[in-house]
Formats: C-alpha cells, structure tokens, sequence
C-alpha cells in the first residue's frame, strides 16, 4: 500500500513509519519538522516538508495517491495546553478538519489516528478498558477526543474508516537502533530520567512519594513504541481488510512507579541519578492501568517489547553518548 504518514518525522512517527516500510509499504512522510528530526527519516521512505495548516500544503503532497493515512502530527505537551488551548486548538482541532477534509477530497477512506489515554481522564476504574468515561482534564486530552467524534461523524456521513489508537505512556527507542535522534521536549518519565542519567538534567523531580501504591510514588502503563508502530500497521490492515472503524487501547497491563524507572535506570546505565521529592501535580492519580484485550482480539496486536529492561535499555542506547 502507498501510506502518508504526518507527523513522521517525530519520535513516534518515524518508528512508524519504519515499521510500514520494514511491512513492504510505500510511505510518504508529510511533516513540517517544528518537532521532528531529519536524521530521524527512514532514508526509503519520500519525505514532503509541510503544515496540516495549509491547504496549499496538503494539497500538494495529495498530488499522490494514497491507500491510507497516519495521522500522528499534533503538539501533545498536557500542561502547555492548559495555558496555551489556542496553539492546541489550532494544529490539533484545525489541521485535522483540513487533512480530514482533504482526504475525503481525494476519496482516501482509511485514517490510522494517534490517540492518546488523556481522553480518559482520572480512572474510575482499574484497569482501563475503551468503555471508560472521556472526560479529559486537559485540553489536549479534550482535542484527541473530539478528533476522535469528528472522524466518528464522517466514517457516518462520508463512509471514511478509522483507526483511534489511545495511547498509554509511550516510551523506549527502535530495539534495533536504527533511530537515534532524541525526543525534544520530552514530557514523559522515562526520557526524563535517562537525561538525568545522561548528565542533561543535572537533578529531576519526583512529584509526590505518598501515594498509595508499594512505594508511594505515582504507578504508569508503558508501552514501547515499537509496539505502538506494529499496531499502526495492523490498524491499517484492519481498516483496509474489514471495511470497520475501530477504537482500542494500545497499554500492557503492568505497572511501573517512578522509584522503578530510576532504580532500574540506574541499574542499566550505571550511574547514579540525581532526584528531589516535592509536592504532587494536581489531578495526578496514583495508579493508571488499562486492559488492551481488544487490541489483542480485533487487531490481533500484543506487546513484545514493552518489559521495562527493554524500554530502559533502548532509551539508554539514545542517550547514552551525551
């Protein structure tokens, strides 16, 4: 299949869309690199540099023809959103209406979508499963859920197929190290410790040890994004074989506290990692978990890299040389 993938220069585009082409697919990475990194561009694949922003943009790159869609381009920082909605509102909300517009343009009918856990909200229940309540304490958790009702509302009115891929704590870097520019701005724990362990950060924050959890500190689901890549691919088989939208949850089950990612951090890198104790972020839950059964039945997908050595250790083989 041709495949466009936006956003495939970013750190979890671009293991996508090796991963496509590892597969036999012919992608198109379609990015304006405001957070990608050219050394990160699978060399097979064809790269266009532009903004879901501009028609003109978009129009462009849909000269060719594509079987599907990846959609991965988004700002994604949850507290940036919070005092900032209108640059979220504007790359998130705008330039999905306009690549979903123009892919109904073009008559291109199957959109793989990067969703994220953040449309969750706080658990109600553990662990999470796709029937959870949506109610997003963040604005950016709000625009992947109402991206999700958009493309709801036009696999209705227009026949499109979609694949939302709700995402839990993405982390880890390609098992065979073919990708090693770093993340910028990293927002999640994992990267954020191997820093500390690199030497980047000279100290990091651990928000609140009192929760209640086996040693006090907030408990995470971490997925690798290699498996996040494999589920891209099988979404967009889905899409393309059953004719049928699908909304699942891509998490392992497991948890892991943030003492467990230090202490295995330093562990694997040898180094000993400089961290303060202070107060909790407000509407952090202890404990976040979720269920991927139906991942696992639909997609027939399933975690094979996403046991915290490995995420640890292909992260360390990023940061390592700092």
């Amino acid at each position: 299949m041709k495949i466009l993938v936006t956003g495939g220069a970013g750190y979890i585009g671009s293991h996508v869309v090796f991963e496509f082409i590892d597969r036999g697919h012919e992608v198109t990475i379609f990015d304006d690199l405001s957070l990608g990194l050219k050394e990160n561009i699978d060399p097979r694949a064809t790269f266009v540099k532009g903004s879901t922003l501009s028609e003109s943009d978009l129009q462009g790159v849909f000269r060719q023809e594509f079987d599907g869609v990846v959609h991965l381009a988004a700002w994604k920082a949850a507290g940036e959103s919070m005092t900032d909605p209108g640059k979220y509102a504007r790359n998130n909300l705008n330039g999905t209406v306009n690549l979903i517009h123009a892919c109904d343009q073009q008559s291109i009918k199957n959109i793989v979508f990067s969703s994220t856990a953040a449309v969750y909200g706080i658990p109600h229940y553990i662990p999470m499963d796709e029937d959870h309540p949506t109610v997003p304490i963040n604005y950016y958790g709000e625009t992947k859920l109402q991206i999700e009702k958009n493309l709801a509302w036009f696999s209705q009115l227009k026949g499109l197929r979609y694949a939302a891929l709700r995402y839990f704590n993405a982390a880890g870097y390609d098992v065979q190290g073919r990708i090693k520019g770093r993340e910028r701005n990293p927002q999640n724990l994992i990267p954020i410790v191997t820093e500390a362990a690199a030497g980047i950060r000279p100290e990091m924050e651990v928000y609140g040890n009192d929760y209640d959890t086996k040693d006090g500190t907030g408990v995470r689901d971490y997925i690798h994004v290699n498996d996040l890549a494999a589920a891209h691919a099988r979404a967009m088989d889905h899409l393309v074989e059953q004719d049928q939208d699908v909304v699942v949850n891509l998490a392992t089950g497991e948890g892991h506290s943030v003492l467990d990612v230090i202490y295995k951090t330093e562990e694997v890198s040898m180094r000993k990692i400089n961290y303060r104790v202070v107060g909790r972020r407000a509407g952090d839950p202890d404990t976040v978990l979720a269920g991927s059964k139906k991942a696992f039945e639909i997609l027939k997908w399933e975690p094979q890299h996403s046991d915290l050595e490995t995420l640890i250790q292909s992260t360390w083989q990023v940061y390592k040389h700092e």
